[in-house]
């Protein structure tokens, strides 16, 4: 951003060459062997550990009483040496002997009272000054510095050719030290100065200037004082003492650094100069006492152009403030400063004014400053930071019938731009406005100069730049930073815009839109935002990668991630989102197509390769695999005798013995078959409730045919009854050939609700998937199950007991065939059992085969 400062003139200018010249000693290198800093560290004397190669080397503010030769002789690449604040008392230049390139001597701040003189040649900067030397300490030698810049030297006396042997050098600071000058009483001194471009005296912080000294000098550019205390009495001394100093024509510049005055001397002093050739004045930590009375002063035509005063303090708390401004608004002058003050106003030139640049920062300036004022028709620059304004639209009106305003400075104040007063007026020449570490809200953008070219907004609370704002054509230079901003403004109403700050603000995700309606932007600082790294920034990386790196400020390093928290950190550039999780039409396509692929792939497998019925199975044998492991063997066998018993129409008996029975047989299983396991004389049911608690599993052969028998549903209705009771999984039903649903009897509604609910192996007709069919009929057996041996007697049931459940013996239908299962219950529950279904039975026809 472009900022207006007031120039540093005369003086600045010389002490920025001496600075230049330190500076060009001291940047030799950053590496800490050339650099040592033993400041303050309460030494007594010069470390001897030093190393070899040290060039610059600090030793201030110690305690170090002398200086030798075998110090510092070892130290042959030595340039920059400071020892100011010590307890040196003497000096002998002898001890730089091996020393060559010594530049940089700094022994002020000590106790010397005297030197001894050596031939040196290398010293471009040599300060002797503070210490208490009854005379100038000089020697002849010095003449042959010829590089030499700075000197700086003390004195309690003078006498006119102290300074002869350097008289032939061209110095560009020379520094006089007289706080301990002594004054003999109607006696005055003389000191012949020649050359030098900047003098500086020093007189004592805390007596009244009572210096008697005729000063010449033949080219001074640059004039200093620093501790001038002053009242009416002394007050002719003062100016008399500057007699001879200012008449050198090329005296431009002069500075008084801490000046106690009363007022009507500081008019006296500034009536004296007046008419000088001086043309910057600076006066810095200005005191004035007694009292402010108004005086008359005569404002002749001058070659002053500036006056600079900083750091008022005002001991008088009674005066007229028509009195203090008046001085000032009146001054024929063309640039004035006045800041860090306690001026609570400034008047309006009664004429109009020569001023063209006020600074009037840090004071207690309000709203009414300049209203109505006219005369400051060439006024340029205009700064009013750091004071008490309010009202911007107060402000814009200030600035009306300032004709020449192209610089307006009101930031650090407290300007808000809601206080609408029904005017918004603005001089029309404003190019540069700063506005910056105010209270404004979006409001001011419909509040600003129309051709204004560099605007200063950071720091406020603006949170958007309304739609609806004035155009600003001519804008080319915005800085919003430290805002609340949550984008990065378009460029319809600022078509010139080339530099933009928004750092410091809300700008989560920007519009990549931005550099397309922004086609001049030249630079952009948009970093330390708090970006949310999502699909959409992932355009904005985009477009910052296609400019050049010269226009996007800070980039990489102030541009980082801050949400989501996984990311938090990431710099933008590493931030990488793939197109398709950020477009919704080509992530709808994919995985339309992808499900449509799935979808296809899927029903050929299922029409071709019968996937459905192969998964079906797998996951039927494996949970009978999990069912069985998960029964306690010893539950199972504790009155067990065979593995299975089957139940099935005659009509598939062909396929039970040459399909079922052969298969498991093979596999060591034990099967109860009617045939050669049934008591002969026993009633069926009687037979059958006896096998099925003596089986394992119950195997039903499912079928047409099955269902239409009775037999066969009283079978499997016990054996879902002993399921019931014991828990265990004991049935395994098998799907000879699809069974309609219609074709079942309503009255078989347990076959019904088996059907529905429990899974069935279906046997396949192609004989490629009858492998995984018997493995799945294998899985649903335990072999390790230990079968007690068949016992006759146990299988004999009085028929007498059925007698007493009122039940007829039953004969065996030949069309059902049965096969043992497993089953876990007690000779109680078999009892229960025999009950229900003996129950069953009368409750129904009497059943014959």
């Amino acid at each position: 951003m472009t900022q207006n400062k007031e120039p540093a003139f005369g003086c600045f200018y010389f002490v920025c060459i001496i600075a230049l010249t330190v500076g060009s000693i001291i940047q030799f290198s950053d590496e800490a062997e050339f650099a040592i800093d033993m400041s303050r560290k309460r030494l007594t004397h010069v470390p001897k550990d030093l190393p070899s190669r040290t060039e610059i080397l600090d030793l201030s503010q110690n305690d170090i009483a002398d200086l030798r030769m075998s110090d510092i002789s070892f130290l042959s690449g030595l340039k920059v040496l400071r020892l100011s604040h010590n307890r040196i008392e003497s000096l002998d230049f002898n001890v730089f002997k091996f020393n060559q390139d010594l530049e940089y001597l700094d022994v002020s701040h000590n106790w010397l009272q005297n030197i001894s003189c050596y031939p040196v040649v290398s010293f471009r900067h040599l300060d002797l000054s503070f210490n208490p030397f009854h005379a100038l300490p000089m020697c002849k030698e010095f003449g042959n510095l010829t590089q030499l810049n700075f000197l700086g030297l003390s004195t309690t006396k003078f006498q006119q050719l102290d300074l002869l042997p350097i008289a032939h050098l061209h110095l560009n600071y020379l520094l006089l030290d007289l706080a301990g000058y002594y004054v003999k009483e109607m006696e005055v001194e003389s000191l012949q100065i020649l050359n030098t471009k900047t003098l500086h005296l020093v007189f004592h912080p805390n007596s009244l200037f009572s210096v008697k000294v005729n000063m010449s000098v033949n080219t001074l550019g640059c004039l200093q004082l620093s501790n001038i205390k002053l009242n009416d009495d002394n007050c002719q001394l003062f100016t008399k003492f500057l007699l001879e100093l200012t008449r050198v024509p090329s005296l431009l510049n002069f500075t008084l650094n801490h000046m106690e005055t009363t007022w009507q001397c500081l008019i006296r002093f500034f009536q004296f100069l007046w008419p000088r050739s001086v043309e910057y004045l600076n006066i810095y930590n200005l005191t004035i006492t007694e009292s402010i009375d108004e005086g008359y002063f005569t404002y002749s035509k001058t070659a002053l152009k500036a006056l600079s005063i900083e750091h008022i303090t005002n001991q008088v708390f009674l005066f007229s403030q028509t009195t203090l401004y008046t001085v000032f608004s009146e001054m024929n002058i063309m640039r004035l400063t006045i800041s860090d003050t306690p001026f609570i106003h400034m008047l309006c030139p009664r004429v109009p004014s020569t001023f063209r640049f006020l600074n009037f920062t840090q004071n207690v300036f309000t709203d009414s400053v300049f209203q109505n004022c006219s005369t400051l028709i060439r006024l340029e620059t205009l700064i009013l930071k750091k004071n008490g304004l309010k009202n911007l639209f107060k402000v814009g009106l200030m600035t009306k019938n300032m004709l020449s305003l192209e610089t307006l400075d009101v930031s650090w104040n407290s300007l808000d731009s809601n206080m609408y007063e029904g005017i918004c007026s603005w001089a029309e020449t404003i190019a540069v406005l700063n506005l910056s570490s105010n209270v404004l809200t979006d409001s001011v953008f419909r509040c600003l100069p129309p051709r204004v070219k560099v605007l200063d907004l950071h720091n406020n609370r603006i949170k958007s730049i309304p739609k609806g704002i004035m155009k600003l054509e001519t804008l080319q230079e915005l800085n919003v930073a430290s805002n609340s901003l949550t984008d990065l403004p378009g460029c319809g109403a600022f078509s010139s815009l080339s530099v933009l700050v928004i750092d410091h603000n809300s700008v989560s995700h920007p519009s990549a839109d931005f550099f397309q309606t922004c086609q001049k932007i030249s630079s952009i600082a948009a970093g330390n935002n708090p970006f949310r790294c999502t699909c959409e920034l992932r355009e904005f990386v985009k477009k910052i990668g296609q400019v050049s790196r010269e226009v996007v400020e800070g980039w990489p390093d102030s541009y980082k991630c801050d949400y989501p928290d996984s990311s938090k950190g990431t710099p933008l550039q590493d931030f990488h989102m793939s197109p398709l999780s950020c477009n919704t039409v080509l992530l709808t396509v994919t995985i339309g197509v992808t499900m449509l692929v799935l979808a296809a792939t899927v029903a050929f497998l299922c029409l071709y390769f019968d996937l459905p019925w192969y998964l079906r199975m797998l996951y039927q044998w494996t949970q009978t695999r999990r069912r069985a492991r998960n029964i306690p063997l010893e539950e199972l066998q504790r009155n067990l005798q065979f593995h299975a018993f089957v139940s099935y129409s005659e009509y598939d008996s062909a396929w039970v013995k040459n399909e079922l029975v052969p298969f498991l047989e093979k596999e060591d299983i034990k099967i109860c078959l009617h045939e050669r396991n049934f008591v002969p004389g026993k009633s069926i049911v009687e037979n059958i409730i006896n096998f099925i608690e003596k089986s394992h599993k119950s195997i039903f052969v499912l079928s047409p045919h099955f269902v239409q028998s009775e037999w066969c549903h009283y079978e499997l209705y016990f054996a879902h009854h002993n399921l019931f009771h014991e828990g265990s999984d004991n049935l395994i039903l098998i799907l000879l050939e699809p069974i309609p649903q219609d074709i079942i009897p309503s009255k078989y509604h347990k076959l019904k609700a088996l059907m529905a609910k429990r899974t069935y192996l279906a046997w396949p007709t192609e004989k490629s998937k009858r492998g995984l069919f018997w493995a799945n009929i294998r899985a649903a057996f335990n072999m390790k199950l230990t079968l007690v041996a068949e016992n006759d007697e146990t299988l004999k049931r009085p028929q007498s007991e059925l007698a007493e459940l009122g039940l007829k013996p039953l004969k065996h239908e030949p069309s059902s065939t049965f096969h043992p299962s497993f089953v876990s219950g007690s000779i109680h529950h078999g009892r229960k059992a025999r009950q229900q279904v003996a129950g069953m039975a009368i409750g129904s026809k009497e059943l014959t085969s």
